[in-house]
């Protein structure tokens, strides 16, 4: 026995106290269901993927090819738009982008010069060095995976149609879908929205999924789309989340899938879902009612802020109102493991001029390429908000989002690189223990938050493993989902 322990046992036998056993047993079993009920209700964050935008479509634009044609349509916006890194980087407000060469040819000596710099850590031009990687990385995805998640849309991006056209259109849609599913044609995620289930469209809310998911069963033979959810737009109690919880699961009985199968997200569209009757918010009630089903929430800043009254010309994503709303969920989603997404931005970029059978001329696409940089500069600073705010995914609407959605994403991952690389380095050295990176005070929970960064920048392809290899992190490490549990695992590697 050590010098140590020795001391530590003789002090032990020196120790007094005053609780008894019964007393002490009875406070820890107390402790215990207190512990397990906000575990139930808390469960904490999930360790899967978590796209990083939605992509909605109306029902009658869906087709088997809709994801490799909206992919085409996005890079053909970029090489329209920007002829190269330098441009692109200028035109979404890349930080850094106003000191990048404006010439073509100057751009491209440039270019050859920070491809020859392996990585970020070692560039001695690190704006530049970010520009044109988060360029090529944005045409790599664009290219192999331009949608991590797509929403066949019944609801506004469908409209009001008469029955026999959303019934025909939900079949189609179906039928559409298991063509996508056997040519490995559909993204990561996918799902459909329906109309609400309010007193004027729940009966035609209820036929629509009825038929898409009848339909889809019997052509695919009982198979599902991989992360298959269904939308439920401006959820206004938890009754209709349970409405919904009770078809799912009939459907599952009917097709003999196992139960929970099916998976639900709701939208947050009313201020009375942020703050009910009774003064209290009725989210963990909505998510409860979901019984395990729930995956996300997404925010719907426009039918919210017509709810507030606020006039349409001031109905944007960055109104205090919308922020308020955001920070509202976080606060009562924090920990449940349902992921938020932020809602759309309604500016399209397009130019005013279409070729439509004739050439356009010269001034006719400097207005059209002006036109479509001020929606992408507009359109790269709200996401950049949306994910400084902490939500990492929200609403794209159109194929030209695309390119400034991945752009505005692995820039913010890019740009937080360095630091999150030397402070989860020091985390992992110093073992789990609190620790001081430069200016910056981390511990346990800071380590979890840093892997969570890593995780999401390595799933979006923002950052490449060789990047987290820099941290002391590997693939392994992060398959963990959790920085105590993956120090644990390192230190008692052998």
């Amino acid at each position: 026995m050590s010098r140590i322990a020795a001391q530590l046992a003789i002090a032990d036998t020196n120790l007094h106290r005053s609780l008894s056993s019964e007393t002490e047993q009875q406070v820890l079993s107390s402790l215990k269901a207190a512990n397990d009920r906000f575990a139930q209700l808390y469960p904490g964050d999930s360790s899967g993927r978590q796209p990083v935008h939605t992509f909605y479509g109306g029902a009658h634009l869906f087709n088997s090819d809709t994801i490799p044609k909206l992919g085409k349509l996005a890079l053909n916006a970029i090489h329209t738009n920007a002829a190269n890194f330098a441009e692109f980087a200028q035109a979404v407000g890349l930080p850094g982008s106003k000191k990048l060469p404006a010439s073509r040819k100057q751009a491209e000596v440039l270019r050859k010069k920070l491809e020859k710099e392996e990585s970020l850590l070692e560039s001695k031009n690190k704006h530049a060095w970010i520009a044109n990687t988060v360029y090529h990385r944005v045409i790599e995805k664009l290219t192999h995976e331009p949608i991590e998640d797509y929403r066949v849309d019944f609801e506004d991006g469908f409209g009001y149609r008469i029955d026999v056209e959303e019934d025909h259109e939900a079949m189609r849609t179906a039928h559409e879908t298991v063509s996508a599913m056997e040519q490995n044609l559909l993204p990561p995620f996918f799902g459909i929205r329906i109309k609400s289930f309010s007193e004027e469209s729940k009966k035609r809310a209820i036929r629509t999924l009825d038929i898409f998911l009848t339909t889809l069963f019997e052509k695919s033979g009982g198979r599902l789309p991989e992360n298959f959810v269904v939308t439920l737009p401006k959820v206004v109690s938890s009754e209709q989340i349970k409405v919904l919880v009770r078809l799912l699961r009939a459907f599952e009985q009917l097709h003999r899938l196992p139960d929970g199968k099916l998976k639900l997200e709701f939208m947050i569209e009313s201020p009375q879902v942020i703050i009910g009757s009774n003064g209290e918010s009725p989210l963990t009630d909505i998510v409860t009612a979901g019984e395990g089903r729930c995956v996300s929430a997404h925010f719907g800043p426009y039918d919210y802020t017509t709810g507030l009254n606020i006039s349409s010309r001031f109905q944007t994503l960055d109104h205090p109102a919308c922020d308020f709303a955001r920070h509202a969920m976080q606060i009562a989603l924090a920990g449940t493991g349902v992921r938020l997404s932020d809602g759309a931005n309604h500016q399209i970029p397009v130019g005013p001029h279409r070729a439509t059978g004739k050439v356009l001329s010269v001034r006719q696409m400097k207005e059209n390429r002006e036109a479509v940089h001020g929606v992408w500069k507009n359109y790269f600073a709200q996401v950049q908000r949306s994910l400084t705010q902490g939500f990492y995914q929200s609403w794209d609407l159109h194929p030209a989002h695309l390119p400034v959605r991945y752009a505005a994403v692995y820039n913010f991952f890019m740009e937080g690189l360095e630091a999150a690389s030397l402070r989860l380095k020091s985390s992992i050295e110093k073992g789990n223990q609190a620790s001081l990176s430069g200016q910056m005070f981390d511990d346990a929970a800071s380590g979890q938050g840093l892997m969570k960064f890593f995780q999401r920048g390595i799933q979006c392809g923002a950052l490449t493993e060789k990047e987290i290899y820099l941290t002391g992190l590997n693939a392994e490490d992060l398959l963990t989902g959790s920085f105590t549990a993956m120090i644990t695992r390192k230190k008692n590697k052998p």
